[in-house]
């Protein structure tokens, strides 16, 4: 049967009601509404609209979760032919723009992360097909070693897994100008002078056994590549941006073009090598130092308060600093032990929304559950945990919480690791392909916590309205 778009923004605006709405706009999952007055509308009303598989408000927004694809067809056909909606529209940056400024910065890092999270996946791809491809007890079921494999076929190899990593601080600041209202290109040329080949590489200066020297300026600055350094491209990025914008304003037009984008090169470039590059990196390699030995506490206690706390930072928003931090370790160390801690929460979620699917009687609440089950399971958290875990109270929540914190222990314990980011739940596994002890274990441990959270939800989690049909909860109520 085909869906109605057109009926669901109708009966959207019958509850939420027309007048109350001074603020439009969506995401990729959900119409997002400043409203008026929130206790005006009837949360219950709004779910059991066709399609709806949850609402929640947040941050002075009303926010329906619809999923991918169906909230576009869905804003559409409310906006359209309507002219007092139309001048409601807002953009979804302005929606967002938070109040409270540490998150605006959380919020500003995960815009500058997101664009080059795809290179970032393939690579950690690639690292899992190279380490299957090149592991002896593979090579010696076919027959042959890694001393029979050619040459070119090794450096195609390292070309593929290295080379993301080699250049990452190009594509911070490419990202970083594009976000402060820069040159892009401008900052890609910055981020490859601070990985140049004449400088020396900062992974040789950092292995005793290497004999690469930094190179001394003034004899006390030490000059190094900066492969790998997620917050010197960071910051330099940031500065090299506002300093453009300010050039643009005061440079002369004929001048403009030439002048502008040779002092801002010169200067950033300059800055990072001599002055920020030397002292940032110090402060992100102790960063990493400190997550790294929170992660191997004793007894799987780091991996307990990460699993514990992630899921508390996605209800805030706070999750998009974990960005920044993985981005560090992989470029540090070659591997991601903190999305690994985190990644239980996925896998609870799912269980949660299913187990509330199945014990349900109310139809729109196994349709609600089945959806937000599914949409979690390909890595899309807001509908089950906005939809489902947290609208139904405390229990499904701690169910949730703990179990995510389980896992995490459990894979702290047992010493399980990712070598990329960025992949979720079901697809979760390809980011340790690299190693079977890896993958078996990640996967046993996530079944396990899936199972977990499902019996337990079902048994204890589950409230009581739910459980009823429609008619038996409203005649309870009457």
């Amino acid at each position: 049967m085909a869906i109605n778009y057109k009926q669901i923004g109708e009966e959207i605006l019958n509850v939420v009601g027309e007048e109350n709405i001074t603020g439009i706009t969506h995401c990729a999952t959900r119409l997002r509404l400043e409203v008026k007055d929130r206790e005006a509308i009837d949360d219950k009303k709004v779910e059991k609209i066709d399609q709806v598989k949850g609402v929640f408000f947040n941050a002075g927004q009303y926010q329906i979760i619809l999923g991918t694809g169906i909230v576009n067809k869905v804003y559409d056909s409310l906006v359209q032919n309507n002219h007092e909606l139309l001048e409601k529209e807002t953009t979804l940056e302005e929606m967002k723009k938070p109040s409270n400024p540490i998150k605006h910065a959380i919020r500003t890092l995960s815009d500058i992360f997101v664009p080059i999270i795809p290179g970032i996946v393939a690579t950690g791809l690639f690292l899992g097909l190279k380490g299957v491809f090149l592991n002896e007890s593979v090579l010696a079921f076919f027959g042959t070693s890694t001393d029979n494999i050619p040459e070119f076929v090794l450096v195609l190899l390292g070309v593929l897994t290295d080379t993301v990593f080699a250049f990452l601080p190009a594509l911070i600041c490419w990202s970083a100008f594009k976000k402060f209202g820069g040159t892009p290109i401008i900052g890609f040329v910055i981020g490859l002078m601070l990985v140049s080949p004449m400088l020396p590489n900062a992974y040789s200066v950092a292995d005793i056994n290497s004999g690469v020297e930094p190179l001394m300026a003034f004899g006390f600055i030490p000059i190094v590549g900066y492969q790998g350094s997620v917050l010197t491209a960071l910051v330099i990025g940031l500065l090299g941006a506002k300093l453009e914008k300010i050039l643009r304003r005061k440079m002369p037009n004929s001048l403009d073009l030439m002048f502008t984008p040779f002092v801002v090169i010169l200067v950033m470039m300059l800055t990072g090598l001599l002055v920020l590059g030397p002292v940032l990196h110090f402060v992100e390699n102790g960063l990493v130092y400190f997550i790294t030995g929170l992660i191997k506490l004793p007894f799987g206690i780091g991996g307990l308060l990460i699993g514990f706390l992630y899921p508390l930072a996605v209800m805030t928003g706070m999750h998009h600093l974990f960005i920044m931090i993985e981005t560090s370790l992989l470029a540090t160390t070659g591997f991601n032990p903190l999305i690994t801690l985190c990644a239980m929460y996925g896998f609870a979620n799912a269980a949660i929304s299913f187990a509330v699917s199945v014990k349900a009687k109310d139809k729109n609440v196994k349709v609600i559950g089945t959806s937000a089950g599914v949409t979690q399971l390909l890595g899309v958290s807001e509908p089950a945990l906005f939809g489902v875990t947290i609208c139904y109270g405390m229990k499904p929540l701690g169910i949730m919480l703990g179990c995510s914190a389980l896992g995490g222990a459990v894979l702290s314990l047992l010493n399980v690791q990712a070598n990329s980011y960025g992949l979720a739940v079901i697809l979760s596994p390809l980011m340790y392909i690299y190693s079977s002890y890896q993958l078996v274990t990640y996967i046993v441990v996530g079944i396990c916590i899936f199972i977990l959270s499902f019996v337990l939800t079902y048994l204890f989690g589950v409230p009581k309205e739910v459980m009823m049909s429609e008619d038996e909860y409203l005649g309870e109520e009457q």
